[in-house]
């Protein structure tokens, strides 16, 4: 199961995280999402779990729960839409000039 964890305070590591869920199962990835060109962290990670039990049981213990000074929001991870950018059929946009 793929878990949502929002309202991360900005110094909450892979590790943090990991550990905050491992009290209630088995852990298979925990990730803080960070952005791309500073490096720091944008407030949100993703947790997977093996066993679904384990990870509702920890949605419903962690969800509202301080982490760091933070209060952690917690949901059920939605799949990835694909693509991520829209594209505009037809090329590149703009008006050409003859």
């Amino acid at each position: 199961m793929n878990i949502y964890v929002g309202n991360l305070a900005y110094d909450v590591n892979d590790s943090d995280l990991r550990e905050a869920f491992e009290a209630h199962g088995t852990v298979q990835n925990a990730k803080v999402i960070r952005d791309k060109f500073s490096g720091e962290s944008r407030g949100f990670g993703f947790v997977e779990m093996e066993n679904k039990k384990e990870a509702e049981k920890a949605m419903t213990e962690l969800d509202g729960k301080q982490l760091k000074g933070r209060y952690l929001i917690i949901k059920e991870a939605r799949p990835q839409k694909s693509g991520g950018k829209r594209h505009r059929q037809g090329g590149s946009g703009g008006r050409r000039r003859y």
